[in-house]
This record gives C-alpha cells, sequence and structure tokens, in this order.
C-alpha cells in the first residue's frame, strides 16, 4: 500500500505536525556536517525557527558539551547531535599504504609512515557525551545505534533521527526504533550515509525517487536531504512525502557556517557535474568539487584509496596545508550538486525566506 492510497495527510499538514512534535517552527533543518558545525549557524537556524545541527564524528565529549551549552546560551535549544555508526576495522596493507604515501607526497608535505594509524575517538564515550548533553534530537549516519543506547534515549525522552539512502535501510532504521527517517539523496555533499561503505558508490538514488519510495515504506515521518537549497526544493520535497527538509551546502555560504573563504567562494560558481563522488579524502564515499586532486586521485593511474579511517589520516597533512595556503585545489571542499543555489546571506534570513518561498508554492 502506498502513502497515498492510505490517505497521506497533506504537505502542510504533515510539516505543520512535524513542527509541532519536535519543537519548531520550520521543518527546515540544519544538516550535521562534522567539521563545519560552527555553534553560531546552529544559533542562527534555530532562533530562526529551524532546527540546528552538529556533526559530532571528530569532538570529544567535553567538547560535545560545550557546543550544546555555546548554543543553548544563545537559541531556543533547537539542535540535533550526529555520530556517525562505527564499521568494522579497516583491512589495513602496508605496500598499498605505501602507493598511497607517495601520491600524496606529490599534493603536500611528506606523509609520515604512521599517519594511517590515526583511529576514531571513542565511540561510546560519544555516546554517554550524547545522553549526557539531552538534546531535543539525536541522529545517525552510517547505520544504526545499538538497541541498549536506543533504549536509553527512548528512556530520555530524545527523539532518533535515523539516515538512510535506501529503501533498506529506512526499514532497518524504523525497525530499530528511529523516529524519524532522513532521506539522503545521492545528490547530497560530504559523506554519503550509506550503512554499507562498500555499496556507497553503487546505491546512488536521487532525491526524487528516494523521498516518495521511502515515504511509502515507513509509518514513522521522512525528512528530505539532498540537493535542497531554495525554495523550490523545499517546496518538492514536501509534496514527494517528506514532512521537513535538511540542508547543508545551502547554508554554507551564510557567514556564520565560518567555512574557508575560498571554499565557500567556489560553491557558488560549481555546476552539478563540478562535483563527484570520491573515497579521496577519507576512504568513505563522500560528495566533493572535483578538484585537481580529486580528479586525479579518481584517475586510473593513482593508487586505490586505503579504508576509512586510515586515508584520513594520511591525507591530513595535506589537507591543513591547503588550508593554511588557501589552495581550494589540494582542500576538502565538500558540495552538494545543488551548491551554486547557495547563498551569502545570514542563516537566519535564508531560513525564513526559503519557507516563505516554499510556502506560496505548495499553497
Amino acid at each position: 500500500m502506498n502513502a497515498a492510497s492510505r490517505g497521506m495527510p497533506s504537505a502542510r499538514d504533515r510539516s505543520r505536525a512535524f513542527c509541532e512534535r519536535f519543537g519548531i517552527r520550520v521543518p527546515i533543518l540544519l544538516a550535521p556536517m562534522a567539521g563545519a558545525s560552527a555553534p553560531s549557524l546552529s544559533i542562527a537556524v534555530a532562533s530562526a525557527g529551524g532546527l540546528g545541527a552538529c556533526g559530532a564524528l571528530l569532538m570529544t565529549g567535553t567538547e560535545i558539551l560545550k557546543w550544546c551549552s555555546t548554543v543553548r546560551a544563545s537559541s531556543n535549544g533547537a539542535f540535533q547531535l550526529n555520530l556517525w555508526i562505527p564499521g568494522p576495522p579497516p583491512r589495513r596493507d602496508a605496500s598499498s599504504e605505501a602507493h598511497v604515501r607517495a601520491f600524496l607526497g606529490a599534493w603536500g608535505p611528506p606523509v609520515p609512515a604512521d599517519a594511517g594509524d590515526a583511529v576514531p575517538l571513542d565511540f561510546s564515550a560519544q555516546c554517554d557525551a550524547l545522553l549526557d548533553a539531552a538534546p531535543p534530537v539525536v541522529s545517525s549516519i552510517m547505520g544504526v545505534y545499538p538497541p541498549a543506547f536506543v533504549a536509553r534515549l527512548k528512556a530520555l525522552d530524545i527523539a532518533w533521527f535515523a539516515t538512510a539512502s535506501t529503501v533498506h535501510e529506512a526499514r532497518r532504521a524504523e525497525a530499530a526504533g528511529a523516529d524519524v527517517v532522513v532521506a539522503q539523496g545521492m545528490e547530497a555533499g560530504g559523506h554519503r550515509g550509506s550503512f554499507d561503505a562498500a555499496s556507497a558508490e553503487r546505491h546512488l538514488i536521487g532525491l526524487v525517487s528516494l523521498v516518495p519510495a521511502i515515504a511509502d515504506a515507513v509509518r514513522v515521518p521522512v525528512v528530505a536531504a539532498g540537493g535542497i537549497a531554495d525554495g523550490r526544493g523545499v517546496a518538492a520535497a514536501l509534496a514527494l512525502g517528506a514532512s521537513a527538509v535538511q540542508i547543508g551546502t545551502g547554508f554554507l555560504r551564510s557567514p556564520e557556517a565560518q567555512i574557508d573563504p575560498v571554499w565557500a567562494a567556489a560553491l557558488g560558481t560549481i555546476a552539478p557535474e563540478d562535483t563527484v563522488v570520491t573515497r579521496a579524502f577519507s576512504g568513505r564515499a563522500g560528495r566533493s568539487i572535483a578538484t585537481d586532486y580529486v580528479r586525479a586521485a579518481m584517475a586510473d593511474d593513482a593508487p586505490p584509496p586505503a579504508a576509512f579511517p586510515v586515508q584520513r589520516g594520511l591525507t591530513a597533512a595535506m589537507r591543513a596545508a591547503a588550508t593554511k595556503s588557501g589552495d581550494l585545489q589540494r582542500m576538502q571542499a565538500w558540495a552538494g550538486q545543488s551548491a551554486a543555489l547557495a547563498s551569502t546571506e545570514p542563516a537566519g534570513q535564508l531560513v525564513r525566506r526559503l519557507w516563505d518561498e516554499a510556502q506560496r508554492i505548495i499553497c
């Protein structure tokens, strides 16, 4: 039975119910972007009636709590905290990694032999910090939270938004107890939310196909993410069955995002085809601007990237050097396919404008 045959509420009714349930005024969510979650951006989005966000992958428990305190002090406290679900330990290959280090040495400083030994932060400790912070929403990417953690979330009345990039993943998330499924289309910038890292480049499903398919497959609300950066995109996502939208790249040019100005300027100039899905930075598939480094790393004669987080450690020196020198061509410059629609206006003003535009279309 599809959504239409079971009497799906109108786009306006769905968005209104979603906002009432999660304590926001506007059905626009900031995407949780690890490394690009300046508190000022969430403060602006939340103060305008949307939902702020923090991608906490790279943050310690202390840093997570500090971020929350900062945002709560200057907003209504409407935000989500997001973590990656850890995958299996990476398979190491010293010979292959040596080839990657040699390749990267041509793009930045020499890569130390132990650069690939970097490991993620303690996931269990981060989860404890999320519970201590007690945000309105906790979200996930790359899989589902363990049952014991989900039970602790529910005991504290914290909602769980689970990112899914396929219908199968959405069903798994709902079965695991997710309160909302975030349908991430292949247009999205940054890392793909695929539960299986190996399939992230095979299952590239666009938002127009993904949202109605997931809306028909699950009974929890659906949030649309990927390629939404103006009122037309917001309205389209709601018409397809979403109850709200989540926007990442579309906010990155706002002054509150505080990203590298070279990266921010580039976002306003690229066409959809100027982005690619690549493992060249972290070892996990993500959509980036097709810079000189990315094209070289994806060439047939380039060594295949190591698995996550090994590749992330190997590219650390190059990424740091690129940021320091303002060199876009070596920078980790994530970008969704609608990057050129991103506006430089203040984030709060952007939230209000997008919703005003969307309402005029869906009325």
